[in-house]
């Protein structure tokens, strides 16, 4: 199971929390939260354990929310801890 929190809240979070852009890394160079690490889902589901480890929390993120709700499902299947920000870059750039 995992949590979800609003691309507000995380606004509050940067600099103290492992954010995970699970975008393609042209949408990335072309804007991105503030810390957040690029790896984009395709790799990161086919081997999550080169990018997380299952001791920390990681707060992921996408354009819209919608990879990234499928992402956080599939990773805490797999024992990861991550949560979920909803609505996504395409929020917190507006």
């Amino acid at each position: 199971m995992y949590k979800s929190i609003s691309i507000d809240e995380l606004k509050g979070l940067i600099g103290r929390v492992n954010i995970i852009d699970i975008r393609d890394s042209y949408l990335f160079n072309n804007g991105n939260v503030p810390t957040s690490k690029n790896v984009p889902v395709n790799f990161l589901l086919f081997n999550p354990d080169n990018y997380m480890n299952k001791d920390t929390t990681y707060y992921i993120y996408c354009m819209y929310g919608i990879q990234s709700t499928k992402a956080c499902q599939q990773l805490a299947s797999k024992g990861y801890n991550v949560v979920n920000v909803t609505g996504g870059y395409n929020s917190y750039k507006n």
